[in-house]
């Protein structure tokens, strides 16, 4: 997903600056840094020379620290993306293409397998879009520039060792700016510790192996303590003024706590009682859904640490199975988001004005959102670069 207007646009300006005030004799050094440490990371230097002999920093990776759409896009947006009728109908196409796989898979790591298609289509949208960006270097730039250089050292070692083992062909391992890669992009410590070789062609191969993604997948789950057969959480109603102060993923209670605190389902059924403890998220403020988290929602938060991503897979893991499409409590806006289906078509009316926004294609970039914001100007709305419902149906009328 983009970033929103605002923070695309900071991001692409600084950015833009970086480059000409980039210190190539500082990466050079700092390069030079690294290849001395190489070997006691259990990366030989000629390795190390292979990939990054005549490597160039990519600044614009520094820019995107600070600006994760888990953290800066409105919930209502994140999942009327993520989770839309498009994805749901390939994820029930890819449950029946790889049945069997997913069988062998469940049988070995008990986690179902619309659990695993699910961060398979939010990942990569089921293998289509894996990342532009050459891994190696997107990693050592950010070892040498910005923040959290110390982790991304790890990662960008980590990399090379796993180019030295022969894993992955070097010309595929592109990835996101951070450095994850693969069907279910994973970074590469964790593919060092949990990646599986599950077709049994001796390499763990989460770009080329559908097969490896799927059980690698799996497996980190199951480490996180997925728990076979469970629930991920229970969308619930709060009694009128409820303290928002008792919310909180961490803020475990049972349920027989959170009914005497008065929580219903949403769906109108009595809370199941008993020992189980889990956290109430309110994504969106208590005038939103609301849900209790139970275990199996911590695993999949584990996986990306954000519960916008978590709400995400958990959602789209239930309408794979066929269940609604949405949550009995409606967004607290009068703007919803749009599918990537409304997203395409709100791209091709902009270009029927005028707008040269480049490529349709439901990703909502810089070019897109300039677009939006000029003719928000022009109605006298916020001129904030936001796709939604209400712009939509505005540019769907005639005249």
């Amino acid at each position: 997903m983009k970033l929103p207007f605002r923070s695309a646009l900071i991001a692409a300006t600084f950015a833009a600056a970086l480059p000409a005030a980039a210190d190539d004799a500082g990466f050079a050094r700092c390069l030079a840094e690294l290849r001395e440490q190489a070997p006691a990371k259990g990366v030989a230097s000629a390795t190390f020379d292979t990939h990054t002999r005549e490597l160039a920093p990519d600044m614009a990776v520094v820019g995107f620290l600070d600006a994760q759409p888990e953290f800066t896009t409105a919930i209502w947006d994140y999942l009327a993306a993520l989770v839309d009728d498009e994805r749901v109908a390939d994820g029930r196409a890819m449950l029946a293409q790889w049945a069997e796989t997913l069988a062998a898979v469940e049988a070995r790591y008990a986690v179902e397998p619309a659990v695993v298609v699910a961060v398979w289509g939010v990942e990569s949208n089921y293998g289509r879009n894996f990342g532009k960006r050459p891994l190696v270097q997107s990693l050592a730039t950010l070892s040498c520039f910005g923040r959290r250089q110390s982790f991304f050292r790890g990662e960008f070692f980590t990399t090379l060792q796993i180019l030295q083992e022969g894993h992955v062909d070097a010309d595929k391992l592109t990835g996101s700016w951070a450095g994850a890669f693969g069907h279910t992009q994973f970074m590469p410590s964790t593919f060092m510790r949990l990646a599986e070789d599950f077709d049994g062609n001796g390499r763990r191969d989460l770009v080329g192996s559908v097969p490896d993604a799927l059980a690698s997948t799996a497996n980190f789950l199951a480490r996180a303590g997925w728990q076979h057969g469970r629930p991920w959480g229970i969308e619930v109603r709060l009694p009128q003024g409820f303290d928002a102060a008792q919310a909180g993923r961490r803020a475990r209670r049972s349920l027989d706590a959170w009914r005497a605190a008065g929580l219903t389902r949403a769906d109108g059924g009595a809370l199941p009682g008993g020992g189980d403890t889990a956290g109430l998220i309110l994504p969106a403020g208590t005038a939103g859904p609301a849900f209790l988290t139970l275990r199996n929602f911590d695993a999949l938060f584990s996986y990306n640490a954000a519960e916008s991503y978590a709400l995400a897979i958990a959602h789209l893991a239930d309408r794979l199975r066929g269940g609604d499409a949405g949550f009995h409590t409606r967004w607290p806006t009068d703007d919803p988001g749009l599918s990537r289906a409304e997203r395409r078509e709100l791209q091709r009316l902009l270009l029927a004005r005028g707008y040269d926004i480049g490529e349709v294609d439901g990703l909502l970039g810089t070019n897109t959102r300039r677009a939006i914001a000029d003719l928000q100007r022009q109605l006298g709305w916020e001129a904030d670069g936001r796709a939604g419902r209400r712009l939509l149906e505005h540019l769907r009328r005639p005249g």
